[in-house]
Formats: structure tokens, C-alpha cells, sequence
């Protein structure tokens, strides 16, 4: 029976290239002469530092551009609150891995309500979704790709 693995990942060595791109845009950029900015790629998270809140906006646009770039899809970003530690500004950016319960509950009842023939179950952090002929199981992609979820999907492990 043909199937497929529907799963959320990011090459992490993009990120980390995609933040090396950005620190090196940064130190070229007019506005952030003399000011203490940067990025910082730890632990799969990347740490902006800045001065100022405003800074830090401007620093997540670029980055998201050194992302694009990577060709990174920037939807698997997740921004947490800022905090401030006297002078400076920090703000950690975290990418979405995996597909969530809920998210993944959401697909699973896109795929029922399309009428599309195909069984879709939970596995963890990824689905796996079966049907009894390949055109299905290619609608089902289809239809997966013109929902917005909030994360960026893969389709993998395609199996006849």
C-alpha cells in the first residue's frame, strides 16, 4: 500500500550559515556603525543582542532576508518575548522542529474533510499518511501544500 511521511524540519547548518550571512551584513550596515549588535547561533537557537528594541526589529528583518536567502522558509521561525538586561537588548529566535498534537490533529482532519481516500495516523512528531493508489496520496500532498498550518511540511519516505 502506498504512503508517505509528512514531517517539519530545518537543516540547521543553513541557520547557522544564515546567521554567520547576518552578522556579516550587520557589521557592513550604516546604522548599526558604533553600535554593540549581533547574532549568535547556540544550542539550535540564534541570540540577537542589540541596544534597542527598535534595533532588534531591524535585526529580525535581516535576518529573516539572510534566511530567505539560505533558502530557509522563515514560517518555522518563532520570536520569544524581549528582554532587557540594563544597556542591551536580547531576543532568542527558536525554529519550529516537529509537528505538534494540535497541528498535526489539524491535518489529520483537512485530510478527512476533503474527501481525499487516504488514512492519516499520528506518529510522534511526523504523520504517516496511506492510501491504495498514488493519485490519492498526490492530492493529498496538494492539499496539504494549499493549507496554512503555520510551519513548513516536508513529504518524504514515499513509498509504492
Amino acid at each position: 500500500m502506498p504512503s508517505f511521511d509528512i514531517v517539519s524540519e530545518i537543516n540547521m547548518e543553513e541557520v547557522r550559515n544564515a546567521t554567520s550571512n547576518a552578522n556579516k551584513e550587520l557589521a557592513t550596515r550604516f546604522d548599526f556603525r558604533d553600535v554593540d549588535a549581533s547574532f549568535e547561533y547556540k544550542d539550535k537557537t540564534v541570540l540577537m543582542t542589540a541596544q534597542a528594541e527598535f534595533q532588534l526589529q531591524q535585526m529580525e528583518s535581516l535576518f529573516r532576508g539572510a534566511c530567505a536567502k539560505r533558502n530557509l522558509d522563515t514560517s518555522a521561525l518563532e520570536l520569544k518575548p524581549m528582554d532587557q538586561h540594563g544597556r542591551t537588548c536580547r531576543q532568542t529566535i527558536v525554529f519550529k522542529q516537529g509537528i505538534e498534537q494540535p497541528v498535526a490533529k489539524k491535518i489529520v482532519k483537512h485530510l478527512k474533510e476533503a474527501k481525499i481516500k487516504v488514512q492519516a495516523s499520528i506518529q510522534g512528531e511526523q504523520l504517516r499518511v496511506t492510501g491504495k493508489k498514488r493519485d490519492d496520496l498526490q492530492e493529498a500532498i496538494a492539499s496539504i501544500k494549499a493549507q496554512d498550518f503555520g510551519q513548513p511540511f516536508q513529504f518524504n519516505n514515499f513509498r509504492d
